[in-house]
């Protein structure tokens, strides 16, 4: 009954994927045309923006779905390490965004465009209530990477909101400057989200320390529990973008005997379980 429980709920948030990503993948080839049409940096800024949304959306998808496929002979981990690849080639088509929203700026400034502020406020008021339904699909959900889609989301919807306020400034009569400079806000705010997406993803191509992990207080942890003289050959890297694997050696006295050590070898995996480790293998040493 469990299994089938998991299964379910697996299949029900495979499926709030995909309908956020069609939903959203629509809404940026719209608001790219329309902002191409009337010479909207902020509207083009914000399709970028919310392209970035579509490709966080399908790598946590991906994530999803690797999770769930078994590991091969010649994988044996399965296959979720992609999932980082896909975060480091998601980091390229943002800096080329960033690149293109910069150029459109500038071109902007340049030949004193004014585009049509109505219609830019239409267009992003779709697009805060396109981020907020998305947002609403995981926002009942605990898990950490649909938290994480959840919070994305719902910013998202806010610079979707400046946008259509910049849209009313513009109806008022705003000098030509208001449009571009929105552009070049949200070109820094997607810059800054992508340096910090890169660094995270290069480290963990690397099979670096994830980031949210404390490798220090992990050890210092284990040897508080009774039973561990101490720890060496200290491994932690992430399998994928979710999943983590730690190895280590625990030096354990030499009177424990078969059933003792596997106890305390159990009693290990739990304190690393409680760090988000889901894989652990752990040799002995008696001293």
């Amino acid at each position: 009954m469990h299994n089938h429980d998991h299964h379910d709920h697996h299949l029900e948030m495979g499926r709030k994927f995909l309908f956020g990503i069609f939903l959203n993948l629509i809404f940026v080839f719209v608001e790219l045309f329309y902002g191409l049409k009337v010479h909207s940096v902020s509207l083009i800024a914000d399709a970028w923006h919310n392209l970035s949304d579509v490709a966080g959306l399908i790598i946590s998808w991906f994530a999803f779905k690797m999770a769930t496929k078994s590991p091969s002979k010649f994988y044996t981990y399965g296959y979720s390490k992609g999932t980082i690849l896909a975060s480091l080639a998601n980091c390229v088509l943002l800096f080329l965004a960033v690149a293109s929203m910069g150029y459109q700026a500038i071109d902007s400034l340049q030949n004193a465009k004014s585009p049509d502020g109505i219609l830019i406020m239409g267009i992003a008021s779709i697009g805060v209530l396109i981020n907020a339904i998305t947002a609403l699909l995981f926002m009942k959900s605990n898990e950490l990477n649909n938290r994480a889609a959840f919070l994305h989301m719902l910013a998202d919807a806010l610079v979707s909101m400046a946008v259509v306020i910049g849209g009313f400034f513009i109806v008022q009569g705003g000098s030509n400057w208001i449009d571009p400079l929105l552009g070049i806000a949200i070109g820094l705010v997607i810059l800054v989200g992508t340096l910090k997406l890169l660094r995270s993803s290069l480290r963990l191509s690397l099979d670096g320390v994830p980031e949210n992990i404390d490798i220090d207080l992990i050890v210092t942890e284990i040897l508080k529990m009774s039973g561990i003289k101490g720890i060496d050959n200290v491994h932690l890297w992430a399998i994928s973008t979710t999943r983590n694997a730690f190895t280590a050696t625990l030096l354990i006295p030499v009177e424990l005997d078969s059933k003792q050590t596997e106890e305390l070898k159990n009693e290990v995996r739990k304190v690393l379980k409680s760090f988000k480790v889901q894989h652990v293998t752990l040799e002995t040493h008696a001293s």
